[in-house]
């Protein structure tokens, strides 16, 4: 069962993506700042001498042939 600061989280969340609907442009943005972000680093390990080796432990990755886009 939740506390009851979470659910009041949960109403102030509702309360102001109802009074602000432009939330999911903002939101949106971040998400896509993130990603963004993270991609850029994985290309820069990428470049580095052990960068494939790094990425495939960091990701737990195998079988590097099922990544084309990563390892292309």
């Amino acid at each position: 069962m939740r506390d009851i600061s979470h659910i009041q989280s949960i109403e102030r969340w509702t309360e102001y993506m109802k009074k602000n609907p432009e939330w999911k442009k903002h939101h949106t943005e971040f998400i896509d700042a993130q990603f963004e972000k993270a991609y850029k680093i994985i290309k820069k390990i990428l470049k580095s001498e052990e960068g494939k080796e790094k990425i495939k432990k960091i990701y737990n990755i195998e079988n590097e042939k099922g990544y084309p886009k990563l390892f292309g």
